[in-house]
């Protein structure tokens, strides 16, 4: 995976994807160009065998400070909203596992149906348009140092990008109101008390936290596994208990015939390391 992409970067190192937000002088501050090369990015290791992991971080001292204030000053002045848009590029289906490409449009809602686990490492400031980012992650850890706000009513917007659906979801309704309405700041201690995150790490562990968490995903456990639950539980969100209880029946048939079954048993049985292939 050789490709090169604007305001981003991309590491794949030990089956782990490191997608970097790369505009550190601004605190990688949110771009049409940054928006078009992390899908672009997502998309070539959702295909790639190489990659059962993706982390998405940002490069210095910033996770991302939001929206380009020279981007959002175009919207005040009226030139062309599109270029907040995100550039339209085809992900592949869902391989294998639950196809929710249909159920969560929007800017992010692509994260949903890559059948890897994506994980937020928020080392910095996080607001905004980048406080969004990571709610589309399946997981989030920061730095005790990280800084968050919401942000949008202080620049009289509203909740947008999904955040009212996502966010009351994560720390429940009248915390999620809170941290909108206020729009106030707080750091990755009190993010980890709400349940925003997993976890929050000193500043100086929160990568090497962050990549331990992920090697264990990717050496120990099945990528076919892995994919099948993510679709799961985002499918879930939209369904009644029966009908996620008739999917977990068919899918736990479909898992019975797959290699990854049979090596998850002989690898336990034989006491040893895995070696899954995700099929």
């Amino acid at each position: 995976m050789h490709a090169t992409y604007e305001d981003l970067l991309l590491e794949v190192k030990d089956r782990i994807a490191i997608v970097t937000l790369n505009r550190p002088e601004k605190l990688n501050a949110w771009t049409p160009a940054m928006a078009a090369s992390l899908k672009r990015a997502v998309a070539a290791c959702a295909t790639d065998d190489a990659v059962r992991v993706i982390v998405v971080t940002g490069a210095g001292r910033g996770f991302c400070a939001g929206a380009d204030m020279n981007l959002l000053q175009k919207i005040q002045t009226g030139e062309r909203r599109s270029e907040t848009q995100t550039e339209e590029i085809p992900l592949p289906a869902a391989r294998p596992g639950l196809d929710v490409s249909k159920q969560y449009g929007g800017r992010f809602g692509y994260l949903f149906s890559v059948p890897k686990p994506v994980i937020a490492a928020i080392n910095g400031p996080c607001a905004g348009l980048g406080f969004v980012l990571p709610l589309y992650c399946d997981l989030r850890f920061a730095s005790t140092e990280a800084r968050f706000t919401t942000a949008f009513a202080q620049r009289g917007l509203i909740a947008e990008h999904g955040v009212s659906w996502l966010l009351p979801r994560l720390v429940g309704s009248a915390r999620a109101l809170d941290l909108l309405l206020s729009a106030r700041k707080f750091d990755g201690t009190e993010a980890e008390r709400i349940g925003l995150v997993q976890q929050a790490f000193a500043q100086e562990k929160l990568m090497q936290q962050v990549l331990a968490y992920a090697r264990n995903l990717a050496d120990t456990v099945s990528p076919r596994s892995m994919a099948v639950m993510k679709a799961q539980v985002w499918a879930a969100e939209l369904q009644d208990f029966n009908r996620a209880l008739e999917i977990a029946n068919e899918e736990m048939t479909k898992s019975f015939a797959c290699e990854d079954f049979r090596e998850g048993v002989a690898h336990f049985v034989e006491k040893r390391a895995p070696r899954f292939r995700g099929r």
